[in-house]
């Protein structure tokens, strides 16, 4: 087997790219202040991004995930999110074994 070079390069360089882009978020979020609504903004982008990971998954795989991703919203309405993860989990499971 033999590693192409410009495959490599690219790689080594998408790679490089990526973290770079990680550290300067981190970098430079310390480092702006922000107020109002570009704080609100700024502090509703890891939910975005959270949702944006998960809706395709618990809405494209089957009843039993759509309606387990149902139950984990309406607990974290009013309950810790360690709790949420743990009634996310625990519907998946017992609705998947409700469905077999």
């Amino acid at each position: 087997m033999s590693i192409d070079s410009s495959a490599l390069i690219a790689i080594l360089a998408m790679a490089a790219v990526t973290y770079l882009t990680r550290i300067a978020g981190i970098a430079l979020a310390g480092r702006l202040a922000l107020s109002g609504r570009a704080k609100a903004a700024f502090d509703a982008i890891p939910p975005a991004v959270l949702v944006a990971v998960i809706a395709p998954s618990a809405l494209a795989t089957g009843w039993p995930e759509t309606a387990a991703a149902g139950i984990a919203a309406l607990s974290a309405t009013r309950l810790p999110l360690l709790v949420t993860v743990a009634i996310g989990v625990l519907a998946v499971v017992g609705l998947r074994a409700l469905a077999a």
